[in-house]
């Protein structure tokens, strides 16, 4: 059993051995990429050269448990990366967006008057089990080396390969129309935007998500997360103090 880092309320920081390899549970940010938050974590662990990757991507819109390994346990990034994820979110019912999410404004409005509740809890269920997706255009699925949001953005036409998820959840937790709140347990690769795209096209309207969190990864939960700032906020205290360390036994 590999050891697991993570913050509890009001206990502190354990003592890291990054080069022989640390699990970090961290709450990515709103608006940060996970390619922003692992730079910013390994640049403030140099001058040490270390591998740093995370276990599964988070949307830059998207808030939430992002898995994050250093030094030998990044070798196990794809086990990490295969697990059972959870997530909470919100959709907006009656309007649709390019990018199935908020990056990008809305396109197409639809009327949601006629939409009763019953319809909406029961067009989950064509949803839960082994189904197949479309992922989003704006998406960082690579085609020919090439990452999908970047030709989306350039307005290039994308190949979308369907590809096959399970999804075992599938809860409406909240109904504020146009707002819907909901709860999803699934596969590896599930892209819950495009999940939300078609649960829009499945009540004959449109859907986009507005709002996502992840909140476990296999056994791994976000309320264990380090929120980033404080992590950091710890990694440059540790490095000032090496420094003054330093400092004063060169001068004893």
């Amino acid at each position: 059993m590999q050891k697991i880092i993570a913050l509890q309320e009001n206990t502190t920081f354990p003592e890291f051995n990054f080069a022989e390899g640390e699990l970090l549970l961290i709450n990515k940010p709103y608006e940060w990429t996970s390619f922003d938050v692992v730079g910013k974590i390994r640049n403030s662990l140099k001058p040490q050269k270390l591998k740093v990757g995370h276990a599964g991507t988070l949307d830059p819109l998207a808030t939430g448990l992002l898995i994050v390994c250093t030094g030998k346990l990044t070798k196990q990034i794809d086990t990490f990366q295969a697990e059972e994820k959870e997530y909470t979110g919100t959709l907006v019912l009656g309007a649709t967006t390019p990018s199935y999410d908020m990056e990008t404004e809305v396109d197409q409005n639809f009327d949601i008057s006629h939409i009763t509740e019953e319809q909406i809890y029961a067009a989950t269920e064509p949803f839960k089990g082994d189904i197949s997706q479309y992922p989003p255009a704006h998406s960082a699925v690579k085609v020919n080396g090439e990452r999908l949001y970047v030709k989306a953005r350039l307005g290039e036409e994308v190949e979308l390969k369907k590809r096959f998820v399970t999804v075992s959840e599938f809860e409406i937790t909240r109904i504020a129309l146009p707002e819907i709140d909901f709860r999803v347990v699934c596969s590896k690769g599930t892209y819950i935007r495009s999940l939300v795209s078609d649960f829009g096209k499945a009540l004959g309207n449109g859907a986009y998500l507005s709002k996502l969190t992840r909140t476990r990864s296999g056994n791994f939960l976000l309320s264990n997360a380090f929120e980033l700032n404080d992590f950091i906020a710890y990694l440059r205290n540790k490095k000032e103090q090496a420094k003054i360390n330093t400092e004063h036994d060169a001068k004893a």
